[in-house]
């Protein structure tokens, strides 16, 4: 190989966990299975009222500028700051709706889970009704995601959020004598030609990041944008047929449809009675806001050069559950802002690997099953915390995951002079090391 790069020692290893299901569930307290309609209802009730007390603030104020305006007449410089600060009020409205927005949404996917009660018929109804005011089609999304939670981790039966290979960037296959895919060793000369196909400046990856997590989400229904490349092109969560669904999953299907014409109507008819403009500023922006904190925290999850991803046969369900981080948002455990924006957001990002052993626990029981299976992990040597949830963060995850290889039973994501920051165990002890 031509001027390898000496990359083993700046990598780690990974031993793909060796515990059981069994292991898992038996250290997370009786309790934390317990579902209550009653309980998870109070946090829909939370949310909403967080909701409308921002709408009524917001109107509020700006009706009390709106009438100074008038009453003052203002003109020249000072009219131009009152637009500012019309603006910069209905910009925070926005992002602050938004904020309940988002949890309303983690109540509406755990309603899909059947987290949010017993009832599998207080679940959907619950879950279509929330899911619809935000766009979302609750029972196409939901039978999809339950395929994201049964092959999480795996190569080609994973849903959303999937890594692209080599030979989808149309890279030709690695020169042996230049790469070794497997280590990660890679000579100067093939990492400076991998760089001139896939390198990108910081803001281009900046813009690439930022238009991934406005309308990734909508895209992904629409055309099964990140989603498994040998679906048909065509796949998309309205259509029945498609390959997602089951036969006899055809009317939950069009069900989620009508819903969601609904909702496009009831926005249509809004829209002409308000004016778009309107539209736009009360639901549309805090909409792009959801997708874009909906977008952001799953990527996060299941998208880190730590993170490994599977092929068969190397893939198990226990696997692809611990191969997710949990993260904090916007701070580090035990910071006020962890603690504030994992509680409003109910807990899904500080949890998500015990929402992935067992998708039935609610989210007020999953912090202390956390606990609970954190100290098994960590006995095990198994890591499942990553960096908090951040745009930075974001940044940083795809500069440095651009790629997978298109072999291999475990893999890791290489940035874009093909250096990964993790191998398989195995090809260590393979080398006589």
């Amino acid at each position: 190989m031509k001027k390898q790069t000496d990359l083993k020692s700046a990598l780690g290893t990974f031993a793909a966990p060796d515990v059981t299901m069994k292991e898992l569930l038996d250290v997370i307290p009786p309790h934390c299975f317990q579902r209550s309609a009653l309980r998870s209802s109070v946090y829909v009730l939370v949310d909403v009222l967080g909701i409308i007390s921002i709408y009524r603030i917001t109107t509020f104020l700006d009706a009390f500028l709106g009438a100074s305006l008038s009453v003052n007449l203002v003109s020249g410089p000072q009219f131009y700051v009152f637009r500012l600060t019309r603006f910069a009020l209905w910009s925070l409205y926005g992002v602050s709706v938004s904020l309940f927005g988002s949890a309303l949404w983690v109540i509406g996917h755990e309603c899909g889970h059947r987290a949010f009660s017993d009832s599998k018929f207080i679940c959907d109804t619950v879950g279509l009704l929330i899911h619809t005011t935000l766009g979302v089609p609750y029972f196409s999304w939901r039978i999809s995601h339950s395929l994201h939670h049964a092959f999480a981790g795996h190569m080609t039966k994973d849903q959303p959020h999937l890594p692209f290979t080599r030979s989808a960037f149309n890279l030709p296959p690695a020169d042996p004598t230049n790469e070794n895919t497997l280590d990660s060793g890679i000579s100067e000369e093939a990492s400076e030609a991998l760089w001139e196909a896939l390198g990108e400046s910081p803001i281009a990856t900046a813009l690439r990041s930022m238009a991934y997590l406005l309308f990734g989400w909508p895209l992904y229904l629409l055309t099964n944008f990140h989603g498994p490349a040998d679906y048909p092109k065509d796949t998309n969560h309205f259509n029945p047929d498609a390959i997602i669904f089951k036969s006899h999953q055809y009317w939950q299907v069009m069900c989620s449809n009508v819903a969601v014409v609904l909702w496009a109507t009831g926005l249509t008819v809004w829209a002409a009675k308000s004016g778009v403009w309107e539209v736009l500023t009360v639901y549309g922006v805090p909409y792009l806001w959801i997708n874009h904190s909906l977008v952001l925290a799953t990527h996060l999850h299941h998208t880190d050069p730590l993170l490994p991803h599977y092929r068969d046969p190397e893939f198990t369900f226990v696997r692809g559950a611990l191969a997710t981080f949990d993260r904090t948002v916007l701070g580090k455990k035990g910071t006020v802002t962890a603690w504030i924006f994992g509680h409003l957001f109910h807990g899904i990002c500080d949890n998500h690997v015990v929402h992935h052993i067992c998708s039935k626990i609610p989210h007020y029981h999953a912090w202390e099953a956390t606990v609970a299976v954190k100290r098994l992990l960590k006995s095990r040597g198994i890591v499942s915390d990553g960096a908090p949830v951040s745009w930075a963060e974001a940044y940083r995850v795809w500069r440095e995951c651009r790629f997978v290889e298109d072999e291999g039973g475990i893999v890791f994501y290489k940035n874009a002079r093909g250096i990964a920051k993790m191998r398989p165990v195995e090809v260590e002890s393979a080398s006589g090391k």
